[in-house]
């Protein structure tokens, strides 16, 4: 689990699949109203009140969102409310939450000759769309559904680009504001051709 403060009373939790399966829980778990993913939410909490600070008071907006392979992101909101102390007891919180899923992958690369490499092993997929940026000295590679193949399993299609990069836990959103984008359409093509 990866927490990042985004401003006074919200903050982003990174969370992948192997610190759900650590905690007994899958995907589909989140989507079910179950005392795990309450237990979940609250060492969520109450690890990014140890770690950041982060104070809760009144009520929370929790905005989760699926991403196909890196894991899921959560975005807390705490909505400062004042409420009569003996309304509530400490252990009490009021959580609105929504759930999201997203169809895109985004991966990070340390180097853009691995971008290349990639390019060269999804070709015979025939895989030509993305969009690549970069972003502190690192290249990221933005896939979407339109960008995959429907004849090549998401299993394979994700193995594939972790042999060369890893997942992001920054967002899309993020990377397209502060980073630079080097090719908006058919990358994987535009690879092929111009590092024949």
């Amino acid at each position: 689990m990866r927490l990042e403060r985004l401003n006074y009373n919200k903050i982003k939790i990174f969370l992948t699949f192997d610190d759900l399966e650590d905690r007994g829980l899958t995907k589909e778990d989140l989507w079910k109203d179950s005392q795990k993913v309450h237990q979940l939410f609250r060492d969520m909490i109450d690890e990014a009140s140890a770690e950041l600070g982060f104070e809760v008071s009144g009520s929370l907006n929790v905005e989760v969102y699926a991403l196909q392979a890196q894991g899921m992101v959560v975005i807390v909101t705490s909505t400062e409310q004042e409420e009569l102390e003996e309304e509530f007891n400490d252990e009490y919180i009021e959580m609105q939450v929504t759930v999201d899923e997203s169809k895109e992958l985004f991966y990070v690369f340390e180097s853009f000759d691995h971008l290349i490499d990639l390019a060269k092993r999804l070709q015979s997929f025939h895989i030509d769309g993305g969009a690549i940026y970069s972003h502190d000295q690192l290249f990221y590679l933005l896939l979407t559904e339109e960008d995959v193949n429907i004849r090549m399993e998401i299993d394979t299609m994700i193995a594939l680009l972790s042999e060369y990069g890893t997942p992001s836990t920054m967002t899309t959103h993020r990377v397209e504001e502060y980073g630079n984008k080097l090719l908006d359409h058919h990358a994987m093509e535009r690879l092929n051709k111009y590092f024949n």
